[in-house]
């Protein structure tokens, strides 16, 4: 299997399961799932990781129903 396609399915996996409890921990998985597929795809990993963490942080303020557990 290429390198690329296994980062890009533990990206999926991970942005499915990204939740925490506070905001810091929301941007931390967010952030890190963001940069593994920015280097997944051939991107740019800190333009990924800017990009996940703002992106979980917002879903789980709007949605906290379906972060916080």
């Amino acid at each position: 299997m290429h390198k690329k396609t296994i980062a890009l399915g533990f990206a999926l996996l991970m942005g499915i399961a990204a939740c925490g409890n506070t905001v810091g921990e929301q941007a931390l998985v967010g952030g890190g799932v963001g940069a593994v597929a920015g280097a997944a795809t051939g991107g740019d990993i800190a333009a990924g990781a800017v990009i996940g963490a703002g992106g979980n942080v917002a879903f789980c303020q709007l949605n906290p129903h379906l972060c916080r557990r």
